[in-house]
């Protein structure tokens, strides 16, 4: 209920911050000059604000995206608000493994520090279909190539970190939805099957998913030792292209909701401050709302679920790529 009141008033939490806050705000007087930051779907909805707020603070922004043509018309509008902002931007299809590693080999070869992850880029409640690699569509877009793009690049951040002595950070945005996935949370046994496919259930699945690569990633890079944080983030509900295939649905759900919903740069505000705020230096394994940490679901906070998804990821990874 104190959530509920938080998100409709805009009263800040803990953190200073809350609901009403925009991604400007939560960085204002942040130095980024000295950070490199890949952000996937960066170019569209808060993934683009995520953008240019962020070279705003003089970081040098990668923008991942599957279309290149509306990735450079985001630098340019970038551009357009800032010349100095130094943007680049790389082709990326998170649905598609070749790509994907085709993406770290791209990037690895620009010979650059990364400082920044941001698995913002996503589908919502699409038609059951399979990617190019046989995983169901929303699995594979949201989770797994989130994943196997993070496994890639994890060397290039742990080296970043070591060698320059900044904390690197690793950000996934999931979603309130992983409160409803299937039973179990996960249905390791039937992942692509199309048999009781629930478009928002195989939402809340990749969402929940997210959260627990997160946490999982976190405990290992902990016993490591490593200098880099990972932390899930909900942005809340806004009006972006994620809603493609709803957004008649959503339209009438707004009129009656129209209370709980965020403007752009409020939705983008959760995640810059998660990717740049100093008051998070060594925070990791949280989930983040509104700015402030909250407790996800039950599911989200089961360690050995988290185990579990990510040997089951890992192997099914593997026999994607040999297909």
């Amino acid at each position: 209920m104190v959530g509920i009141i938080s998100l409709v008033t805009g009263r800040p939490g803990p953190s200073g911050f809350g609901s009403g806050s925009t991604a400007e705000q939560v960085t204002e007087g942040v130095d980024g000059s000295n950070l490199t930051a890949i952000i996937t779907g960066g170019a569209s909805g808060i993934g683009l604000e995520t953008s240019r707020v962020l070279a705003l603070r003089k970081v040098h922004v990668i923008i991942a995206a599957r279309n290149l043509k509306a990735a450079s018309e985001a630098k340019q509008f970038i551009l357009e608000k800032d010349e100095t902002a130094r943007v680049d931007v790389l082709e990326l299809d998170l649905s598609s493994i070749k790509s994907i590693n085709a993406f770290a080999e791209s990037f690895n070869a620009l010979n650059i520090p990364l400082n920044i992850l941001i698995n913002n880029a996503g589908i919502m409640f699409c038609p059951y279909r399979l990617s190019q690699d046989g995983i169901e569509m929303q699995f594979a877009t949201n989770h797994v190539g989130h994943f196997l793009l993070t496994n890639l690049l994890l060397d290039k951040m742990k080296n970043t970190a070591k060698t320059t002595g900044i904390e690197g950070r690793i950000i996934n945005l999931s979603s309130i939805a992983h409160q409803y996935s299937y039973k179990d949370g996960v249905r390791f046994a039937n992942i692509n099957g199309g048999a009781g496919y629930n478009d928002k259930k195989a939402y809340g699945q990749s969402k929940l998913a997210n959260i627990l690569h997160a946490n999982e990633l976190s405990r290992r890079l902990q016993e490591e030792g490593v200098h880099i944080t990972v932390n899930s983030v909900h942005p809340g509900l806004i009006m972006t292209p994620l809603f493609r295939y709803s957004a008649p649905l959503m339209k009438i759900l707004k009129v009656f909701s129209f209370f709980l919903w965020k403007n752009v740069p409020q939705g983008a505000a959760t995640t810059c401050y998660v990717a740049l705020h100093p008051s998070l230096i060594g925070v990791t394994g949280k989930y983040f709302a509104d700015c402030n940490e909250m407790n996800p679901s039950a599911y989200a906070r089961d360690q050995l679920l988290g185990q579990k998804l990510w040997d089951f990821t890992n192997k099914l990874i593997t026999s994607a790529s040999k297909s």
